[in-house]
């Protein structure tokens, strides 16, 4: 791990590029940006930013390590997604404060709790791909985020009511307007009248508070509510330590993170797996049969190997709170560090032809923590990758036990920048058509004598 020390400022080395071109580029193509950087300077460089000014980019397995473990008293949180989901949410918390939270929130997201979700996923994989139409070419992505939007709000809230319906129709394009404001300087996020960015966002964000509100209140008045197990019931049921509750503003917070963090991300990874599994018919061929066998080796090594491949977050933001050694570099107090997710995942020291989509790799061999880190890590890792990963593996089951895929020859889809979030830029195009049982052939016959 990294210690403190007092030592001469030791950074990476710098592109001579102005700021302004600097800014240009990771704004408009994050990944080809520091794809091209790393191979001029090495996995570790500077970078001038508009909203982080000075930021060092690590992606040496080695290093991102070193940034995981290292005590939160020198490394603390960096970014703005705190800002625009809320001070109660974790993205907002530091040290102490993170650590007891994250204790708080753990639970629901582990273990036999996560077994009773698994119903919820399916229902919602087949209320959505009723409404798919064979034979016709259709953009996933949108049909994703409907089913893990539906799965997170009821895992999230254990029922239905109007309050869920308003946050049905709420949250996607809060979400993705809030995605893009994170990642652009603060003064955007301002409110500068009715039709500013800033406004849009706020209004958004009263009428989201509204609806929390009455669904805290629904929860308390529930006679049932020590039999519940959605995440709500369990966030107002805990206690820190000293005994006292999560106050109903954070409560708010922190299912806004939830909502939002386990919504966009799996459905954008998702639709990934759709356009990359078309695009390798012997792979389909093969998940198809394993479906059928009731196996899933390969299935979760092709999710692993999509995450590594196309990592819906480029990457995510790091500041010392004091001089410190990390590896060879010395870093000043107050130094942001990007740990680069795309650099780490194509990365021919940790993986052998990484250019190449092989699912193969992790079969039998799960990815390394320090190489492969789609959910962060150390302390920030991602609460809910548990959970990301069996909503994954459900859908995906349920799909391929349903639906024969139709395979492509066409290119690869182009990686369109949401926000935060990076998806297919055709949305996950696919052609489908139902499987039928010999009891549906059957029937179909009957029909036709009948006729």
């Amino acid at each position: 791990m990294a210690r403190a020390t007092t030592d001469p400022v030791r950074l990476p080395p710098s592109p001579r590029i102005p700021r302004l071109l600097q800014g240009i580029g990771f704004l408009t193509a994050r990944d080809r940006a520091v794809a091209l950087l790393s191979r001029r300077y090495g996995s570790e460089f500077v970078l001038n930013l508009p909203i982080f000014g000075s930021a060092v980019v690590i992606s040496d397995p080695a290093l991102v390590k070193e940034v995981f473990t290292t005590n939160t008293d020198m490394i603390g949180r960096a970014g703005t997604l705190g800002e625009v989901l809320g001070p109660g949410s974790t993205f907002s918390l530091d040290g102490q404060a993170h650590r007891a939270r994250r204790k708080l929130l753990v639970p629901p997201f582990h273990g036999k709790r996560m077994q009773g979700y698994e119903h919820i996923i399916a229902e919602e994989v087949q209320r959505e791909s009723a409404t798919w139409v064979e034979g016709e070419e259709f953009e996933t992505l949108p049909s994703m985020m409907r089913i893990t939007l539906n799965a997170i709000l009821r895992a999230v809230f254990g029922a239905d009511g109007a309050a869920l319906e308003e946050l049905r129709e709420l949250l996607p394009p809060m979400v993705l307007q809030a995605s893009r404001l994170a990642v652009l300087p603060p003064s955007f996020r301002r409110n500068y009248g009715r039709w500013s960015p800033g406004a849009r966002l706020t209004e958004s964000r009263r009428r989201y508070d509204a609806a929390i509100a009455r669904l805290i209140a629904d929860a308390r008045r529930d006679t049932n509510a020590a039999d519940r197990s959605d995440v709500l019931a369990m966030l107002l049921s805990a206690r820190y330590e000293d005994g006292s509750p999560i106050t109903d503003d954070h409560v708010a917070d922190e299912l806004l993170t939830l909502l939002a963090a386990g919504h966009e991300t799996t459905a954008t990874t998702l639709a990934w797996a759709v356009e990359r599994i078309t695009r390798h018919p012997r792979l389909l061929t093969r998940l198809t049969e394993e479906t059928a066998r009731g196996g899933s080796d390969l299935l979760q090594a092709t999710i692993f190997e999509v995450q590594r491949v196309r990592p819906v977050i480029d990457g995510f933001a790091r500041v010392t709170k004091q001089r410190i050694r990390l590896g060879e570099y010395v870093l000043p107090e107050r130094q942001v560090m990007l740990v680069s997710i795309s650099l780490a995942h194509a990365a021919e020291r940790s993986f052998t032809d990484a250019n190449a989509f092989d699912p193969d790799r992790f079969v039998g061999n799960p990815p390394d923590n320090h190489a492969w880190i789609p959910f962060g890590g150390g302390v920030r890792r991602c609460i809910g990758a548990a959970f990301a990963n069996m909503e994954m593996m459900v859908t995906l089951q349920t799909l391929l036990r349903e639906f024969e895929f139709r395979t492509t020859y066409a290119d690869a889809e182009p990686v369109h920048s949401r926000g935060v979030a990076s998806a297919p830029g055709r949305g996950g195009r696919a052609v489908v058509y139902r499987r039928r049982t010999p009891q549906d052939v059957t029937n179909a016959g009957q029909a036709r004598v009948s006729a």
